[in-house]
């Protein structure tokens, strides 16, 4: 499980192996899929294989993104349970959302 600390008004994240590995593995598979279009455009392939290369990517971004933030979240409502630092930890929490739908407006 992650273990996280509030420093500096933030949650921080000290993820364990298990937790880091499926976000390195993703990562990996989305730098396949960069460089795969670059190819493709490299090769001038048709331009509707190249947007769907790149909406690929974009949405495993998009769940690398989500990873991250259920990661944060669960650390940080384990952080929420102590009152001295309640308020400040829901604050960082909130901003991370937000910072996550952001992208999607």
């Amino acid at each position: 499980m992650t273990n996280a600390t509030f420093v500096d008004g933030r949650v921080r994240l000290a993820r364990t192996d298990a937790d880091r590995l499926p976000l390195v593995r993703r990562l990996g598979r989305i730098e396949g899929q960069v460089r795969g279009l670059r190819a493709m455009i490299e090769a001038d392939r048709h331009c509707l294989d190249e947007i769907q290369q790149i909406r690929a990517a974009t949405a495993a971004l998009r769940e690398v993104g989500l990873l991250i933030t259920g990661q944060h979240i669960a650390a940080g409502l384990t952080l929420a349970t102590q009152p001295q630092d309640r308020e400040a930890v829901l604050a960082d929490l909130l901003n991370v959302l937000r910072a996550g739908l952001a992208e999607t407006r």
